[in-house]
């Protein structure tokens, strides 16, 4: 982990509510998909969690939902300003663990850190499948994205505007490990579906490595804190 400054290159709306956010500055801390980084807002005492969904030599890629008063603040920043981050944070996933034919299951904001993922799995010359899952049509993003690295891609909308309609987890099929984002109901419902996978788990977090221990909860093996010990557990570990 470590403290930078990045320099906003690019951020834009790219689905209702939904903002794609590039910036330059040392990634180097970022040593698997799946990890975060807390982002210090100015005027807010806390910092804010994201996931990474991308990240090339200096330029860091986010995706990011605007849900509150410091998010918003976020989506009205422009291209030349600064925002203090750290970085590094979190276990992510672990390529080398996967099988050769993974589903990369994602819903909502849970879908970034699945693309970075995908990226490495193809690169490693394994061959995932994506579903991923949304409200509604103007929900959706990064379907195209995820297409153009050469995988299968289906979507799911809970009103049938976009792909199939229903959860996420109709778009399953006969796959037993899984490669899971998202908030904890979809998490639950992939998780009884298959054999064996990897979950990365969303929870409000304080400090975001591990300090503060405010967003902690059991496992089978006992408390684990969800932005130090996770947020990806394997199906193994995970109790309900």
């Amino acid at each position: 982990m470590q403290e930078c400054e990045f320099k906003i290159l690019e951020n834009k709306m790219i689905a209702k509510e939904v903002f794609l956010m590039k910036l330059d500055g040392d990634c180097s801390e970022f040593t698997a998909p799946g990890q975060f980084c807390e982002i210090k807002i100015p005027g807010k005492y806390l910092r804010r969690p994201i996931s990474v969904c991308d990240v090339s030599e200096n330029t860091l890629t986010l995706i990011y939902k605007v849900l509150g008063e410091g998010t918003e603040e976020l989506s009205c920043m422009e291209e030349g300003e600064y925002l203090s981050i750290l970085t590094g944070l979190g276990n992510g996933y672990s390529v080398k663990d996967a099988p050769t034919n993974p589903v990369l299951c994602g819903g909502g904001v849970g879908v970034p850190p699945l693309y970075y993922l995908c990226k490495k799995l193809v690169e490693a010359g394994k061959h995932p499948y994506v579903a991923l899952g949304f409200r509604e049509k103007e929900d959706v993003f990064f379907e195209e994205e995820f297409r153009t690295l050469g995988v299968p891609v289906n979507v799911a909308t809970e009103d049938g505007s976009h792909g199939q309609k229903g959860f996420v987890t109709s778009l399953l099929g006969n796959h037993n490990y899984a490669m899971v984002c998202g908030p904890e109901p979809m998490l639950r419902a992939v998780y009884e579906k298959v054999e064996g996978g990897q979950f990365s788990f969303e929870e409000r977090m304080g400090c975001g490595f591990g300090a503060c221990m405010g967003c902690s909860r059991k496992m089978k093996s006992g408390m684990k804190r969800i932005c130090k010990d996770g947020p990806v557990f394997t199906w193994e570990e995970i109790e309900w």
